[in-house]
């Protein structure tokens, strides 16, 4: 069997499961059986498949037809145009929050700048913001040990060791520093919402990086609760929010002191950002 037929085939039992983007989870999950990019198999088409290899593919391709997310079987999701390790413990890294670390790297760009990001999980906010803040450091707490190690190696390959620390524990135990920027992508669905997730969300990604509590500002209240202590004065609160939310969030933001300085809105034009300042 060559790589044309696998291929295909593959695309076949996805699209009868209603994956939308069978074809290129096909290409990508062969890919990663053949450890070639997707690009180098798409031209050789043609070449000829050994059984071991046939056998892992088509496992790979149970796994996603059981709406497991592609990131977790490739093992790596394209943040910020770079690569990072994700597992189970880690939240598959959004486009949407893309936009949030562009806007703090146009805010920090040539300052030198003392960062926290809460619930760091693959560690790609902070890990793509040390790459662009030259001058900056920080550091990155997550709860989850698992969560932490992924971390850690994206850490290691982005060669950050010197700037960033990863530290597993939670943020409420961060004590004796002062922050210009905290950031943080926080849980933020209603518990009662969780249910009416895609399969491939609510079966799969960790449930304690979705699960913002009865009203879904549990964490974001604690995170801006937390931020008083540790944030210098004028310092940069940084947080994504569900949507439908700023209202209830500016409410507690403003009643601790602080002032809303900008808000971002997603692809599909959702508040999802919001940028305040410590007074």
């Amino acid at each position: 069997m060559n790589i044309f037929e696998l291929i295909n085939i593959g695309s076949e039992l996805l699209k009868d499961k209603k994956i939308p983007s069978h074809v290129l989870d096909s290409e990508l999950l062969l890919s990663k059986t053949l450890k070639k990019s997707r690009e180098e198999i798409l031209i050789n088409n043609d070449q000829n498949i050994n059984e071991n290899n046939v056998f892992k593919f088509k496992r790979y391709v149970k796994r996603r037809s059981n709406n497991e997310p592609i990131a977790y079987i490739l093992g790596e999701k394209e943040f910020w145009s770079k690569k990072f390790k994700v597992n189970r413990y880690t939240l598959i890294p959004r486009p949407e929050t893309e936009l949030l670390v562009s806007k703090m790297i146009d805010k920090f760009k040539d300052k030198k700048s003392f960062i926290l990001d809460i619930g760091t999980g693959s560690g790609c906010i902070i890990i793509s913001l040390l790459s662009n803040l030259k001058q900056s450091h920080g550091i990155g707490v997550e709860i989850s040990k698992q969560a932490t190690i992924a971390a850690k190696i994206n850490r290691d390959k982005f060669g950050l060791q010197g700037r960033l620390k990863i530290l597993n524990k939670s943020f409420k135990n961060i004590f004796f520093y002062k922050f210009d920027l905290i950031i943080s992508n926080p849980p933020y669905i209603k518990r009662k919402d969780i249910k009416n997730l895609s399969d491939d969300i609510k079966r799969f990604e960790p449930r304690i990086a979705l699960d913002g509590g009865n009203d879904g500002l549990d964490l974001i209240r604690k995170v801006i609760y937390k931020s008083k202590n540790i944030l210098k004065i004028k310092g940069t609160l940084a947080l994504e929010i569900g949507n439908e939310q700023i209202k209830k969030v500016s409410k507690i933001l403003i009643d601790n002191n602080f002032r809303i300085e900008n808000v971002i809105k997603d692809y599909k034009n959702n508040i999802r950002c919001v940028i305040a300042i410590y007074n």
